[in-house]
C-alpha cells in the first residue's frame, strides 16, 4: 500500500484526491492530511481515513480540532507544521496547496518522499528551475495533476525526448470567450468566476476567466519536460474533450482524450506507472458531435500575453509575473480593481522588473516579495 500525504486536503484537488483513494483503499493509505484553517471538513476527512498526522497553520483552530479528534491522530500545529508533516517518510506527496505558499512545500517533500503528484503550478513558475534540478539530485519523480500537463506526460510516457516537435496546451476558453471585449471592463467577480466547464477555486476561476492560467501552464510544461517557450503552442478548445497534444517529427500527433472529470489525472497521478479501472464516466464518442480549436486572442487576453513574453525571458521574470497576478487577483476579488487592470497592472511591475538569469531560492523569495510590494502602487 502507497503510504500518501495530501497537502491542501480541504481543497478541490485534495478532496478529489481523498475520493480515488476512499475508492481504492486497498491500494493506499493516507500517512497525513494538511489544511490551513477549514477544520470542520478536515474533522470529517480524519474520521473517515483516520491519517496518523494532521497539519494545521491557525494554531487556534488546530487546538479546537485536537480536543475533537478521537483516535490516535496527532495534530501538528502553525508554521511549522507541514514541515514536521513532511518529516514522516511517505511513497507520495500529493501537492494540492494553491498559489506561491506551494513553494516550500515543494522543496520539502522532494527531501522525504519517493514521488510528488503536482497540482500546484505556481511553484513551478517561481522556481521550475530549482524544482527540476531538485528533483533529479533527489530521484523524486514529479507526476503532474492538471489535466493538461497529466495529458502531456501520458502522450511523452515511453517516446524519445529528441522526436518531439510540438507540445499543444488546450484550452476551454473560459467564461469569457464569446463576450466582447469593450465589455471587460463591466466584468464582475462574480460573472469570472463562472466557469463553462471546471468547478474550481475562486483564483484559478479568475486565471481561467483571463487566460494567464494557461500562460501559467506554458511555463509549467516547459520546465516539467524540458521544452523552450516555442515548442508549446496554445489552442482554444471549447468542448474540452483533448486535454493536450503531442506533434512528432515524422508528423503524427498524439492526443489523450477523457471527460471533464479531475479524479481521472489524479488517479493516474496516485497510481503511476500502473493504470487500474476507475468506475468513473467514460467518453461516449457518438455523441461528440465536433471537436473545434482556435488561435488565442493575444489582445482580448493580455495576461496570456504577458505570460508568453515572461516565458521567453525566463529567469526571475516567471516569478514577477506569477506574484503580481496573485496579488491582482486578489484586489479584483476584493472589487478594489477592475477586471481589466489585472493585466495592466501585470504588465506594468514587469517593466520596472530586470530579469536575473538564475536566481537562486533566496533571491526568488525577495524577488516575490518586491513584486508585490510594488503591486500596492497600483491599488486604490
Amino acid at each position: 500500500m502507497k503510504q500518501v500525504i495530501i497537502l491542501g486536503s480541504t481543497g478541490s484537488i485534495g478532496e478529489n484526491s481523498l475520493d480515488v483513494i476512499f475508492r481504492n483503499k486497498d491500494k493506499f493509505r493516507v500517512l497525513g492530511l494538511s489544511a490551513h484553517s477549514n477544520t470542520e471538513l478536515l474533522l470529517k476527512q480524519i474520521d473517515k481515513f483516520s491519517p496518523e498526522y494532521v497539519a494545521i497553520g491557525d494554531i487556534e483552530k488546530a487546538r479546537i480540532l485536537e480536543k475533537k479528534i478521537k483516535g490516535k491522530t496527532k495534530v501538528l500545529k502553525g508554521e511549522c507544521a507541514i514541515e514536521n508533516l513532511l518529516d514522516n517518510k511517505s511513497d507520495l506527496v500529493v501537492m494540492a496547496i494553491s498559489g506561491s505558499g506551494a513553494l516550500l512545500p515543494v522543496l520539502k517533500a522532494l527531501e522525504k518522499t519517493k514521488a510528488i503528484a503536482l497540482a500546484n503550478k505556481e511553484a513551478l513558475v517561481m522556481a521550475g528551475p530549482l524544482i527540476v534540478k531538485k528533483a533529479k539530485e533527489k530521484k523524486v519523480k514529479i507526476i503532474p495533476v492538471d489535466s493538461e500537463q497529466s495529458a502531456i506526460f501520458q502522450c511523452l510516457k515511453n517516446e524519445d525526448k529528441a522526436t518531439l516537435k510540438k507540445v499543444y496546451l488546450t484550452a476551454s476558453g473560459g467564461p469569457l470567450k464569446d463576450m466582447p471585449e469593450k465589455r471587460f471592463s463591466r466584468i464582475t467577480p462574480d460573472k469570472a468566476l463562472d466557469h463553462p466547464r471546471w468547478r474550481m477555486g475562486r483564483k484559478i476561476s479568475i486565471d481561467s476567466a483571463t487566460l494567464m492560467n494557461k500562460g501559467l501552464e506554458l511555463i509549467e510544461a516547459m520546465y516539467l519536460f524540458g521544452l523552450k517557450s516555442e515548442e508549446i503552442e496554445i489552442l482554444i478548445h471549447p468542448e474540452a474533450i483533448i486535454h493536450s497534444m503531442v506533434e512528432f517529427i515524422d508528423g503524427v500527433v498524439l492526443a489523450q482524450l477523457a471527460v471533464t472529470d479531475m479524479r481521472i489525472p489524479i488517479q493516474y497521478a496516485l497510481t503511476y506507472p500502473e493504470r487500474i479501472n476507475s468506475g468513473f464516466k467514460n467518453l461516449d464518442f457518438t455523441a461528440i458531435k465536433k471537436l473545434t480549436f482556435a488561435k488565442p486572442d493575444f489582445k482580448k487576453f493580455p495576461c496570456l500575453r504577458l505570460a508568453k513574453e515572461a516565458s521567453l525571458a525566463k529567469g526571475s521574470a516567471p516569478c514577477v509575473l506569477n506574484a503580481v497576478n496573485e496579488e491582482a487577483v486578489c484586489a479584483f476579488l476584493d472589487r478594489r480593481i477592475s477586471f481589466i487592470e489585472i493585466a495592466k497592472i501585470i504588465e506594468k511591475v514587469l517593466e520596472r522588473h530586470r530579469v536575473v538569469s538564475n536566481p537562486g531560492l533566496e533571491e526568488i523569495l525577495k524577488i516575490d516579495a518586491w513584486a508585490r510590494n510594488e503591486v500596492k502602487c497600483y491599488l486604490s
